[in-house]
């Protein structure tokens, strides 16, 4: 769902979630606009902004924090501050990935480490409106999407691609092959060496996708980039 597996430009799932937090970012909109508030919405994406940085892009949030560039909370908070005053409803958007941080913190994590060492993250987005609360003065709206981002059916991009995975997948079965991963690379349908996921990391191209002084998404180049960026 964070679309963060090395050896394929495309994770099942992502779109999906995507999708789903477009439509919560717009729905919040409105009592956001009501109130005059602040709205920070936390999306999922432990160590890749991905999901954050497209949904950001997508659903024209005033700011969006990614995992791979930490926060000065100050500059945020004059930056959304601003952007509360330019906007004729009085309020703005902040979309957070809950992998994201405050400069010189630490990721929020919580309870017991799962099978793969990981705890379970979470609660950057009340911190951050905590944050922007005491220093703006400005009322804020706190929400996690969570596990709505991924809740019921998904979306047709990802009942297609996860159908014509299982699809390659069996064909590679029976003509003999195995340890292999489904894959989609430069807009192809392809197999991988399994353990090709464990070899790099995949995570936003900050140079060419990210504007870490505003904490926006800024997008500088399109030719030959992938459908979904990164």
């Amino acid at each position: 769902m964070d679309n963060d597996v090395f050896g394929t430009d495309y994770c099942i799932g992502f779109s999906t979630a995507v999708t789903r937090s477009v439509l919560a970012v717009d729905a919040l909109r409105t009592p956001a606009g009501s109130h005059e508030r602040i709205a920070v919405i936390e999306l999922f994406g432990r160590n890749s902004g991905e999901t954050a940085l497209i949904t950001g892009y997508l659903a024209d949030a005033d700011r969006t924090l990614i995992s791979e560039v930490p926060v000065d909370i100050e500059r945020l908070a004059k930056l959304v501050a601003n952007d509360r005053n330019a906007n004729p409803s009085r309020y703005a958007v902040v979309v957070v990935s809950e992998g994201a941080t405050v400069a010189g913190g630490e990721i929020i994590e919580s309870g017991q480490a799962d099978a793969y060492g990981h705890r379970k993250l979470g609660g950057i987005g009340h911190a951050i409106g905590d944050a922007l609360k005491e220093i703006t003065g400005i009322a804020t709206i706190n929400q996690q999407l969570a596990y709505l981002m991924r809740s019921g059916p998904p979306d047709a991009l990802d009942r297609m691609v996860a159908t014509i995975y299982g699809q390659l997948a069996m064909q590679q079965l029976l003509e003999g092959r195995s340890g292999l991963m489904m894959a989609l690379q430069d807009g192809n349908y392809t197999t991988v060496p399994a353990n090709i996921c464990v070899q790099g990391e995949k995570r936003v191209d900050v140079a060419e996708l990210y504007d870490s002084q505003a904490y926006r998404p800024r997008v500088r180049h399109v030719l030959n980039k992938p459908m979904f960026l990164y």
